[in-house]
């Protein structure tokens, strides 16, 4: 059986994810069964994504990615199963009523956009929320594995009952590993130096670097003073 059919004779479709909202390659959905909605990821199509991976490329980082949903944690969302069809892959996960917390640059200020509404809650909620990012990392870490595109678009929250969520996990890797692009793929804004430099170690020290950009961003930047934001960035490093 097909992807596309495989995901339709799950339920009805209520999102679908594709190129018009992403460039990965990979086209995800929103399916209602009746009795519990789930998010679908797949591989896409058979042409490559506009960074020029394949679909045998991308079916491989979905199962790499669907490791990670192993691990217990509630940052995670539950991963119901992983069904190999004749065209590619489908990863199943529950779906998760949050809000991204990735917008443009010139809408970042707007007070309609969930990151400007984050970054200006109390800062005992912010806390909370980056302080279980955070942990989830240290968890990851401890089993070997290493950030990958970690930005604010990995980040979804939901306003009504202050739960936040980690997704698309399909550039972690076991590490530590060389950097074997150069430029990696993520947000210049979150980018450790070692992101950019072809032959570089990639390992727990990149990803304490990645966490105190989220940390900077979304907590110190609109809640503490220059002289305590200096002292508290990376506050909780990982291991190594």
């Amino acid at each position: 059986m097909s992807t596309h059919d495989l995901v339709r004779r799950m339920g009805r479709l209520f999102a679908i994810f594709d190129e018009r909202s992403q460039d990965s390659g990979h086209v995800s959905y929103g399916v209602d069964t009746g009795s519990a909605r789930y998010f679908v990821k797949t591989a896409g199509g058979p042409a490559p994504s506009a960074a020029g991976t394949s679909r045998d490329e991308r079916v491989s980082v979905l199962r790499r990615a669907a490791e990670i949903h192993h691990i217990d944690h509630p940052a995670l969302v539950a991963l119901h199963d992983v069904i190999t069809t004749s065209d590619g892959i489908a990863v199943v996960y529950d779906w998760f009523d949050g809000e991204l917390l990735h917008c443009p640059r010139e809408r970042r200020q707007n007070p309609a956009e969930a990151h400007h509404r984050f970054k200006t809650l109390p800062a005992e909620i912010i806390a909370s929320a980056v302080d279980e990012v955070i942990d989830l990392h240290v968890a990851l870490e401890s089993a070997g594995w290493v950030n990958g595109d970690f930005y604010d678009g990995c980040l979804m929250y939901d306003f009504r009952s202050g739960d936040i969520r980690v997704i698309d996990f399909e550039c972690y890797r076991q590490g530590p590993y060389l950097n074997d692009k150069g430029r990696l793929p993520g947000s210049t804004r979150f980018m450790a130096p070692e992101e950019f430099e072809l032959g570089a170690t990639i390992d727990s020290r990149t990803s304490v670097f990645n966490l105190a950009r989220m940390v900077e961003i979304f907590y110190l930047a609109e809640h503490e003073s220059p002289a305590a934001r200096a002292r508290r960035v990376g506050h909780r490093p990982l291991a190594g």
